[in-house]
């Protein structure tokens, strides 16, 4: 009894010490702090919740070709190249007309003066939208307004702006990875719709307003910078840089529907300024021009139609199959029939880089600044069989030496 007695004075004595030096601390004072919320498990279940709610939909199949029966180009090291800047994405937006024939003069720039430049694609893309948006002020609403152009386009905005090298403007803010133009482009459509609307046709106070946005989006495009350890305005970087006759090249085409051996306008939506500075002729002679350029070391920026059974990004390959129409029966009237019902298209731009002849066809290297091109393993690259670019692909752009003896025919 007496050692219990100890025991618990002891532990009384302990337990009065403890609170008496708890009461002698300062108090704590709780602070506070910014979290991001969270809230998992209800996460889950609102996800759940939409997923079982959301109306069930069939899967969407596109008909393809069957591609497992031939032999088809595998890899870019296939071809004869010319030279040519990596292949980039032009993310979302309708620049493929800028990509690839910026591409196209960036390799003249090393076939002529064997430089390598990297140029600007943005720079060319925010002036072409200023005379499009022009155009439709003066037109009174009456002229396309969109995000596609045409090859010959930096021909007419480098005559009046000049260009600049890629690092000087790039049109994109830190951090952004991708073009992203559709929210810009909603933007100034909508802003042109609404002078249309309320017959507003002040054309330097719209101009403003459309720079305005594009500034946003975009940044301004720079009046100087320095290139290689010299200051430079867009213009003496054309002049003393670039240094190409813009005069010596042309565009090509070829369609039943205008007369031949004549300069015609090429009636696409994309061509919103009218140009009649293409040269109609022959279907054998806009093939033969372009077999015989890239054998002479050319390289051309094209354009047609990429919305073909046989075209497809993860095979990397564009063909004609025969269930559409066999090969010896591509000739000019197919080739119109499909552009005067629509089934043909100018919807896409790309850079002609490289060929191989394989089973006496020709086959194209082409670099494409588009998504599907980052599917298969070549990054960037699709391969073009002769067939399709005869059926498929409208009108191109070369320096008018590789075609010379067609241009002798022209009056």
């Amino acid at each position: 009894m007496k050692y219990l007695i100890i025991y618990c004075s002891f532990i009384i004595a302990i337990f009065s010490y403890q609170q008496q030096n708890i009461f002698a601390q300062s108090p704590i004072k709780d602070k506070g702090k910014f979290i991001t919320p969270k809230n998992e498990f209800w996460e889950e279940i609102k996800s759940s919740v939409e997923e079982f709610e959301a109306p069930k939909e069939n899967e969407q199949k596109t008909f393809k070709m069957d591609f497992s029966q031939y032999k088809l180009p595998k890899s870019v090291d296939e071809f004869t190249k010319f030279w040519h800047n990596e292949p980039i994405s032009q993310g979302w937006s309708g620049m493929c007309w800028n990509f690839c024939t910026t591409s196209f003069f960036e390799s003249e720039i090393n076939r002529i003066y064997g430089k390598k430049i990297k140029l600007s694609e943005l720079y060319n893309t925010y002036w072409e939208y200023i005379e499009k948006a022009r155009g439709f002020i003066q037109q009174r609403g009456n002229s396309v307004f969109g995000e596609g152009s045409q090859s010959n386009a930096l021909i007419r905005l480098w005559k009046k702006y000049g260009c600049v090298p890629a690092e000087a403007y790039t049109g994109m803010k830190e951090g952004q990875k991708f073009h992203a133009h559709e929210k810009m482009y909603n933007e100034m459509l909508t802003y042109l719709n609404s002078l249309k609307t309320n017959n507003a046709w002040n054309e330097e106070q719209a101009i403003e307003t459309i720079k305005s946005i594009l500034d946003y989006y975009l940044g301004k495009p720079p009046e100087s910078f320095e290139f290689e350890g010299k200051k430079m305005t867009p213009k003496d970087f054309f002049a003393n840089v670039v240094k190409l006759n813009l005069d010596d090249y042309v565009d090509i085409m070829s369609l039943m529907q205008e007369p031949y051996y004549k300069k015609v306008e090429y009636k696409v939506p994309d061509n919103w300024w009218h140009s009649t500075d293409y040269l109609n002729v022959p279907l054998d002679e806009f093939m033969n021009a372009i077999k015989n350029a890239v054998k002479k070391g050319y390289s051309l920026a094209i354009g047609g139609d990429v919305s073909e059974a046989g075209y497809d990004s993860h095979a990397e390959v564009a063909m004609v199959p025969s269930f559409d129409i066999p090969s010896e029966f591509i000739d000019e009237n197919a080739r119109q029939f499909r552009f005067s019902n629509g089934t043909t298209t100018d919807d896409h731009g790309i850079h002609i880089v490289g060929y191989k002849e394989q089973d006496g066809k020709f086959w194209f290297l082409i670099k494409d600044s588009g998504a599907g091109a980052r599917n298969g393993n070549n990054k960037g690259y699709y391969f073009f069989h002769e067939d399709y670019i005869k059926l498929k692909m409208m009108s191109f752009m070369i320096h008018k030496s590789a075609v010379a003896d067609i241009l002798k025919k022209f009056k």
